[in-house]
């Protein structure tokens, strides 16, 4: 399995300079290749290939005037610049053809140097390599510093220098790492997801929600109103929109730590896992978008999709219109819809119900249902005879169920 390990780096100010010059070049390579092909097909011209633009944007392009300062940076960074714009066409004909699953893809864009986020990846042509006193050697950027938060487990393959918003400076390596399954255990919980608790598990646990957005919102409206305050292109102004982001990075920052401890402790103790398939985007629409922005699921249950595979455990989604909190986990009566104020109920058959903790063993029913049909269980219903009043019978009803009888399967 390849993971990606980020670490914090510091450069030096003219380690700053040399990455600012070869973000700039990575972006200009992309959107010189982007722009090519957008007039190529305007003009009625097949693509152009991967090999022609990279000879014509870059190994061409060195030799003019205009594009003379390509040669300050490595090669490999603005090979890695083609090589992202045409995984953003793959992703892009692939989402439009049906092909990728999934939210539905955009057009490569052009990239801007006030984007928020700049990035250049180095691949192993790069030469790239972590030297024996911590540092990170970069061609033509020199050794930078990196506060190693722990080791790697094992040689990268490639690494991507990223500043982000707050002006912060991360490696991200990526490693092939090997599974290491956990020793087998017997439980299995399904999950709940929601607002009131960010997870209620079948076996009756409440994850109480820590709204870290909302218990940031004070200073957040804060540091915006300074920012409207400011005077636009004013360097004051450039100050406050690294405030600002600087806020927000630490709330994200400290939604991911705390769901890495949860989630590996949930796939630590369980089997397996089942989840909701819960459709994030539209409940984002909605007048409770502030709160499901804040709660995080789709990074929640993706951390708990990769570990799950890493330590050898099951993870699984059931139906996202499966009735799980208007369905009696006692006796499967369905009891029809419930407004969300309604946090328990009673059903008939005398069973009371917590609403969530209900939904979970729900799903932890509906993930082991799909888990048995997925292994090759008898999945058909069983043979029912026919009632006196169906008088009629087809031809070759017969031969059916005589085949039937024998276990073989009928066309």
């Amino acid at each position: 399995m390849q993971l990606r390990f980020n670490y914090r780096v510091d450069p030096t100010p003219g380690q700053r300079e040399a990455l600012a010059r070869a973000f700039g070049c990575a972006r200009v390579v992309f959107n010189d290749g982007l722009r090519t092909r957008q007039e190529a097909r305007a003009a009625g011209l097949p693509c152009v290939c991967d090999g022609e633009l990279s000879k014509r944007l870059i190994t061409e392009a060195k030799r003019t005037p205009e594009r003379v300062w390509l040669g300050e940076v490595s090669a490999v960074v603005l090979q890695q610049a083609l090589a992202d714009l045409n995984a953003a066409y793959r992703n892009f004909f692939a989402s439009l053809s049906g092909k990728r699953k999934g939210r539905k893809f955009a057009p490569p864009r052009f990239r801007s140097r006030k984007d928020n986020r700049q990035a250049i990846r180095f691949t192993a042509n790069a030469r790239f390599r972590v030297l024996d006193n911590g540092r990170l050697r970069l061609p033509k950027i020199g050794d930078l510093t990196v506060r190693w938060s722990r080791p790697l487990p094992a040689e990268p393959t490639s690494v991507t220098i990223v500043k982000d918003a707050a002006g912060r400076y991360f490696a991200s390596f990526v490693v092939a790492t090997p599974d290491e399954p956990l020793p087998p255990v017997d439980a299995e919980v399904g999950i709940d997801l929601g607002l009131t608790h960010f997870a209620v598990l079948s076996d009756g646990t409440k994850v109480a929600a820590p709204r870290f957005l909302r218990r940031a919102t004070r200073k957040l409206r804060r540091l915006q109103q300074d920012l409207s305050r400011k005077q636009q292109g004013s360097n004051n102004r450039k100050k406050a929109v690294v405030e600002v982001a600087k806020a927000y990075a630490k709330v994200a920052d400290t939604r991911r730590d705390w769901q890495h401890k949860l989630s590996p402790r949930i796939i630590r103790d369980n089997q397996a896992v089942y989840v909701e398939d819960l459709c994030v985007l539209g409940l984002a629409r909605t007048r409770l978008a502030k709160s499901v922005h804040d709660a995080a699921w789709a990074s929640f249950t993706a951390m708990l999709k990769y570990k799950a595979a890493r330590y050898g455990r099951t993870f699984a989604r059931i139906d996202r219109f499966a009735p799980t909190s208007q369905t009696c986990s006692a006796c499967g009566r369905l009891d029809g819809p419930k407004p969300l104020n309604v946090r328990s109920w009673a059903c008939p058959c005398g069973a009371v119900h917590d609403r969530d903790v209900n939904a979970a063993i729900n799903v932890l029913a509906a993930g082991r249902a799909e888990s048995l049909n997925a292994c090759g269980a008898q999945v058909r219903p069983a043979p029912v005879p026919a009632q006196r009043r169906e008088t009629g019978v087809h031809p070759g009803a017969a031969r059916c169920s005589a085949r039937s009888a024998e276990g073989i399967p009928t066309l």
